[in-house]
Parts: C-alpha cells; sequence; structure tokens
C-alpha cells in the first residue's frame, strides 16, 4: 500500500505560479511513476503529467506543456508538479498518483485526495 497527499493548492491570478507537493509513504517510493491528473466541476478526471520511477522520463498533457513541470525526489518520497503561467481552465482539483508508467487512469493503483486550484481571470 501507498498512502499520498497532496499539498499547494490554492487561489492564483491568472500568469501566476503553484507548486502542489504529492508526499508518499508505505511502500518504496522510487518503485513507482507518478501522475498527476486533474478534475474540474462537470468533467472527467484527465491527465496532466507523468514521470517514470528514476525520473529519467517525463510526460506532459499537450494542454500544459511549456507551462507546468513534473519532477521526483526520491530521497524525499515526493512528487512535484510546477505550475506556470496559470490559466482559469487550469482551476481543478489536482491529484497524484502512483503505479506504471502511462497517461491513463488504469496504469495508477493508488490516489491521493486531491488539492484544488483555482485561477481568477
Amino acid at each position: 500500500q501507498v498512502q499520498l497527499v497532496e499539498s499547494g493548492g490554492g487561489l492564483v491570478q491568472a500568469g501566476g505560479s503553484l507548486r502542489l507537493s504529492c508526499v508518499a509513504s508505505g511502500q518504496t517510493f522510487s518503485y513507482y511513476a507518478m501522475g498527476w491528473f486533474r478534475q474540474a466541476p462537470g468533467n472527467e478526471r484527465e491527465f496532466v503529467a507523468a514521470i517514470s520511477f528514476s525520473g529519467g522520463s517525463t510526460y506532459h498533457a499537450d494542454s500544459v506543456k511549456g507551462r507546468f513541470t513534473i519532477s521526483r525526489d526520491n530521497a524525499k518520497n515526493t512528487a512535484y508538479l510546477q505550475m506556470n503561467s496559470l490559466k482559469p481552465e487550469d482551476t481543478a482539483v489536482y491529484h497524484c498518483a502512483a503505479g506504471a508508467y502511462g497517461f491513463n487512469e488504469e496504469a495508477y493503483d493508488y490516489w491521493g485526495q486531491g488539492t484544488q486550484v483555482t485561477v481568477s481571470s
């Protein structure tokens, strides 16, 4: 079992930045790829970014490419999502997940409760 706790969400103006953190406990963090997903009200959950277990490979959704960056620190059991140039359409609950490297929800076995990000115009 892996427990995941996200933090770092909040209210920010358009064009601003936030850094989300996801701290893992339980099984060895470095065994798992990590992903970030988001869900806006009335919408399905969508993929944002993924990083391999070593951090050597990353993948970002087209909607966030060039603005968001996923990273991880295995020594701290933590994954990050740096979000720059935020837009109102980035408003959502952001969830981190642990599992196999991929952009489908089905690749991930463990999920955090989420952190709210609200971007005002």
